[in-house]
């Protein structure tokens, strides 16, 4: 059984980060998309140790934020389920609406 599972969305969100960050630096690109993934990796045996975003979801789930981009994933499900890859600094409204498109 594997540790997390992302969410088919979290899949383009990664995808659509790397392609971003590889217009500037490929190398960089790879690196960040990796360090998120270690990010969640290190997340899953402390799941509650996120932060909780009331502004953006009433939903129970947490998030970690590796660079510039927010990690949503739920704490309770086994294994880890990762919701979304989002850059923090998009608008909240936004952002709150992307989430409860993917629940």
């Amino acid at each position: 059984m594997r540790e997390y599972e992302l969410h088919p969305e979290a899949y383009t969100d990664l995808d659509e980060i790397a392609e971003y960050i590889a217009l500037d630096s490929p190398d960089a690109a790879k690196r960040i998309v990796n360090e998120i993934f270690d990010a969640i990796s290190k997340v899953v045996p402390f799941p509650h140790r996120g932060h909780r975003r009331p502004d953006l979801t009433s939903r129970p789930l947490r998030f970690i934020t590796v660079y510039d981009y927010l990690v949503a994933y739920a704490p309770d499900e086994r294994p880890l389920w990762v919701v979304a890859v989002i850059q923090g600094s998009r608008n909240p409204r936004l952002i709150a609406a992307l989430l409860r498109s993917r629940e």
